[in-house]
């Protein structure tokens, strides 16, 4: 495998809380691998962690075979890590425009390239580009927040439930850009709506009570129906 992210028996605490206990998965080049689980299970938790924005209490997190562990999180995407979080993190009181210009990190050509190939991708961020972030709809954020990752140079995106609170019509449409995406980036998703984890995944770990249990082919999963049920609640 050839792996551009590896996480071994990490472990990692939210103030006295023991939120990860053993998550332990790989990351191949150019593949969708998607974090499911129960709510609550340390999915978010897990995206954080890499991300340097929770400490890493033990355990080992290499990107690109370099250890990334607890490296302060501008540090860790200027690294070439994208981060989408749960929350979408746009700045509210910014417009469309002023939003992806805090995002972008090195103006050249390739970033022009990108930027134009998001906005024919997402037309709603050229309509709206100069409207503030805090009166998009939800769908527009949660593009906006896809965009923002997506316009610099990286290798690996870090998304975390892309879907929620979305309009169906909205989630196919997210789910189209990182289909499109998946041919340039290297992408983990974390993900409640299993159709679309199993439409977009090419494999999957499961996460419970903080720890990795079960790996392997997205196709496997779709086809057992008893591990979809003790540990996602599908029946």
């Amino acid at each position: 495998m050839n792996s551009l992210l590896k996480l071994e028996n990490v472990e990692s605490f939210i103030q006295q809380y023991h939120i990860l206990h053993d998550i332990t998965f790989d990351v191949p080049k150019g593949e969708v691998t998607v974090l499911l689980g129960r709510n609550g299970a340390g999915k978010t938790t897990t995206l954080r962690t890499i991300m340097g924005l929770n400490p890493l209490s033990k355990g080992s997190i290499k990107f690109n075979h370099e250890e990334v562990g607890n490296l302060r999180p501008y540090v860790i995407a200027n690294k070439g890590i994208g981060y989408v979080p749960e929350d979408q993190g746009i700045f509210g009181d910014l417009t469309v425009g002023e939003n992806m210009r805090v995002a972008i990190k090195k103006e050249d050509e390739e970033t022009q390239k990108r930027l134009n190939w998001i906005l024919d991708l997402f037309p709603d961020l050229k309509k709206f580009w100069n409207k503030l972030g805090g009166t998009l709809s939800g769908g527009q954020k949660q593009m906006l927040a896809i965009a923002r990752a997506y316009v610099n140079e990286n290798e690996l995106l870090l998304i975390d439930e892309p879907s929620k609170g979305l309009a169906p019509i909205i989630v196919e449409k997210v789910m189209e850009s990182i289909q499109q995406m998946k041919e340039t980036t290297t992408i983990v998703l974390v993900e409640q709506n299993f159709l679309m984890a199993s439409g977009i995944g090419d494999h999957f770990y499961i996460i419970d009570d903080g720890r990795t249990i079960h790996h392997g082919d997205m196709e496997e999963l779709k086809s057992d129906k008893a591990l979809m049920q003790k540990y996602l609640g599908i029946a």
